[in-house]
């Protein structure tokens, strides 16, 4: 069989894809490996009718909806090889499992790569985040930090400053911030700790306090660890379609790539910001490309 369109990714922007797709009739192939980037978020925020509900209640939610077209197959696969063919594309799976379809959806998103700092991971999800957005709305008004080496740090703490005043910010021994942001952060009661970090402390998921190189230690009771994103498909490097600087996948308006019938969608295309209505409206807008591609394809 193949499949008028195979989309790679479960996320939001995957899931209101396939639901548009659906809804067009189109015979399409959901792939999924299970493994969403936002699974240790106890909740989700912004989404209209769906705020504060948990990531996994929202898939569950999604694919009850999708499979009301039966014309969408969900595969619960890993997706490791991808190339595009003279009719369409042909996927591969890590089990040996082919699939072809005349257009290929990628919507796999990021990856995040933290900063190691011992003791990250077992807060992780429960007091420390990366999303100001998803969960700054349970951390409002408490001692909280912000650690980030990337170039961003200086527009991520004025952002935290609308859930908490009481802000201790961290480059981790890094230079992400010029002396003119320190000083204006400064200025707003944001103590600015630019030496290495040490640890995490905490108990049971809660942090307690950062502590550094030199032995010190601040008191904190939750915060943002800012990471680095890259793609998390490890085929699109075989497809050769272009990227963007910051290293999403480059589309036109309609989530078009450089490569003919090759679409992306939400986070691996757009890296930030990372909410579900941002991906699944790209989810929803691209399907419509796909489908009016399709469209134009078989009326002629």
């Amino acid at each position: 069989m193949i499949y008028d369109c195979a989309i790679i990714g479960g996320g939001p922007a995957g899931l209101n894809a396939a639901l548009v797709l659906g809804m067009a009739r189109r015979n399409v192939a959901l792939i999924d490996d299970n493994r969403p980037r936002n699974a240790v978020t106890h909740a989700s925020h912004g989404f209209i009718t769906r705020d504060g509900v948990s990531p996994s209640e929202f898939r569950r939610i999604a694919h009850e909806e999708i499979r009301r077209y039966l014309s969408v197959e969900h595969v619960p696969a890993e997706i490791v090889t991808a190339r595009r063919l003279d009719s369409g594309f042909e996927v591969l799976d890590s089990s040996g499992g082919r699939i072809l379809a005349r257009k290929l959806l990628i919507a796999t998103g990021v990856k995040e790569i933290f900063p190691e700092i011992e003791g990250f991971y077992p807060l992780y999800g429960k007091s420390l985040f990366n999303c100001p957005y998803c969960d700054g709305w349970e951390l409002r008004d408490q001692p909280l930090v912000v650690v980030s080496e990337q170039p961003s740090l200086f527009h991520t703490a004025k952002l935290l400053l609308n859930w908490s005043k009481n802000l201790v910010v961290c480059t981790n021994g890094v230079s992400s911030l010029t002396s003119e942001q320190i000083i204006r952060l400064q200025s707003k009661g944001i103590v600015v700790m630019e030496k290495p970090i040490a640890s995490f402390a905490g108990n049971n998921g809660r942090l307690e306090e950062v502590r550094f190189t030199d032995g010190t230690a601040v008191p904190r009771v939750g915060g943002f660890v800012t990471p680095k994103l890259v793609q998390s498909a490890p085929f699109l490097d075989q497809l050769g379609c272009e990227m963007t600087k910051a290293g999403g996948v480059s589309i036109d308006e309609s989530g078009r790539t450089s490569i003919p019938g090759l679409y992306a969608a939400g986070d691996a295309a757009q890296f930030m910001p990372s909410q579900l209505v941002y991906a699944a409206a790209a989810g929803s807008r691209t399907a419509a490309g796909v489908n009016m591609e399709l469209t134009e394809e078989d009326f002629e």
